[in-house]
């Protein structure tokens, strides 16, 4: 029988031990970038982005394997403007990331002219947590779905939101390279 303090330490290790199965992506994008801290299923490391859907300008979002420098494709570069809370594209300039349409389950973030002022482009990045979080309903977070689906040569998943609460760090933790 284990004695209580080592039964405790063996939950803990246990326990501790389910955090370090969680894979960083080998991130070969060129910056400033947005992506999600855990690898996930991304088949080739690549890692998650925020996306513009399809190639080149969209004014719907996803999740989309971060696609690396060497291509010459940019549309999966994000920054974060602390100041103003907003999500810029970095290729499309003057368009920010939207809470276009909220009640739309698969596409409810937009890219759509930045406005300073504007509630649906406000975002809060927290560094500590890794989230980011809904301006206007801090108890949301900008999350990734569950299910991947091939993408040509690449990978994606929906750009969703959801209460933070209730969605697994995996899909909701992420690093801003500005």
């Amino acid at each position: 029988m284990l004695r209580p303090s080592l039964l405790s330490a063996t939950i803990i290790a246990c326990c501790g031990a389910s955090a370090a199965f969680a894979e960083a992506p080998v991130l070969q994008s060129g910056t400033p970038v947005i992506y999600l801290a855990d690898n996930l299923d991304e088949k080739d490391k690549l890692g998650w982005c925020i996306d513009t859907e399809g190639r080149g300008f969209a004014e719907t979002l996803q999740s989309h394997s971060c696609k690396p420098a060497s291509r010459g494709v940019t549309d999966t570069q994000f920054s974060y403007d602390d100041a103003s809370g907003q999500i810029r594209s970095v290729p499309f300039e003057g368009k920010c990331m939207t809470l276009s349409d909220p009640d739309n389950a698969e596409w409810p973030f937009g890219l759509l002219d930045c406005i300073s002022d504007a509630p649906a482009q406000k975002f809060v990045y927290d560094a500590a947590s890794k989230e980011i979080r809904i301006g206007s309903d801090p108890s949301k977070c900008v999350v990734v779905a569950p299910t991947s689906i091939a993408a040509g040569p690449f990978m994606s998943r929906d750009l969703i939101y959801a209460d933070c609460g209730s969605v697994e760090e995996k899909f909701k933790q992420w690093i801003v390279k500005n």
